[in-house]
């Protein structure tokens, strides 16, 4: 995961150098507030640079890094509160009686934001690896939910060239090259995060060919994908669940079978429809693993695009109808 710029390590160290450099220099930016001031060590011309205000500063940077990086650590984060006070007590006892009172309050000032201070950077790192987790959760989620897409896909084709092959079609040659080019796409290209829309619409233009050459004329198929897709890109292999199903449940003991698929992109979105007549009393003769896909696809736009897409599925018979809109900014 990218870490943001201000938790870059020499951000941090310039940030917290700035900081103590004003912290060191701000009894000079106020000495005439202070000039009238009881102060222990000799007058000086300049409050604040002499070697009793050098040691008093650097006195209490090493505590805010003490009491960040030791105390609460090993003590109040092992809920170890009354040693955590103990300590702190101690500190003040030893600085009432070796130095001057007057320190007491810069140093409770130092510790409240010492104590701040660790436990704002704690939640942001606990943040920061969940949010990580999360991203690696999510990365190892869609690589499943796509690696049930390809078998299932893998498993339509075959049977396409089975069918071809009994009918001993002079088009199983062909069929064999584009089902080599889907592979292709599969294991090279589709490996990738994102994809350009256009290499998404050539991927599903070859197996809509490949279902085309299996059914021939008993099936009419309209297809409208020739648009300009511009710049954008998309998951891959996020649309080829709704064509498979088209084939598969549009096919059988239907009368007319009709098959329709549709893309639609302007300037900053795109919209992909398909539409099939199915037979709603044949619905149990298709097999279980048939709605594995939308099923999958469903899941995989709600963890990818959010609120940024809308999937409407309509079942009034004869026609199902599925409608992916997709919002690219």
């Amino acid at each position: 995961m990218k870490i943001a710029w201000y938790q870059r390590t020499w951000i941090v160290v310039l940030l917290q150098t700035a900081f103590w450099v004003l912290f060191i220099s701000l009894p000079i930016l106020l000495s005439p507030v202070f000039a009238h001031v009881h102060h222990p060590a000799p007058k000086r011309a300049h409050p604040g640079t002499g070697p009793w205000d050098i040691a008093v500063d650097l006195t209490m940077i090493g505590l805010f890094y003490l009491n960040a990086y030791v105390f609460m650590p090993r003590l109040l984060y092992h809920r170890t509160f009354w040693r955590f006070a103990l300590v702190h007590t101690l500190i003040v006892v030893l600085l009432m009686t070796l130095v001057f009172p007057f320190l007491i309050f810069p140093y409770v000032m130092i510790i409240a934001m010492s104590t701040a201070y660790k436990l704002i950077g704690d939640r942001m790192r606990v943040e920061r690896l969940v949010k990580e987790k999360e991203n690696e959760n999510l990365k190892t989620e869609l690589s499943l939910l796509r690696s049930q897409v390809n078998p299932h896909f893998m498993f339509n084709v075959l049977n396409n060239m089975v069918a071809l092959a009994r009918k001993k079609s002079p088009d199983l040659e062909t069929s064999l090259i584009k089902l080599s080019s889907l592979m292709r796409y599969m294991l090279y290209e589709a490996d990738e995060d994102k994809v350009p829309l256009d290499k998404e619409l050539e991927y599903l233009q070859s197996y809509i060919d490949l279902q085309q050459q299996r059914f021939g004329r008993n099936m009419k198929v309209v297809v409208d994908l020739n648009m300009d897709p511009g710049q954008f890109q998309i998951e891959p292999m996020l649309l080829i669940p709704f064509v498979e199903n088209a084939f598969k449940h549009g096919t059988g003991m239907i009368e007319d079978p009709e098959i329709s698929i549709r893309m639609e992109v302007n300037s900053d979105q795109m919209k992909f429809t398909v539409r099939n007549k199915f037979n709603p009393d044949a619905g149990d003769q298709k097999d279980r693993g048939s709605g594995i896909g939308l099923a999958n696809v469903r899941r995989r736009l709600n963890l990818l695009y959010g609120s940024r897409q809308k999937l409407e599925i309509s079942n009034v018979p004869p026609w199902f109808s599925v409608t992916l809109q997709i919002r690219f900014s």
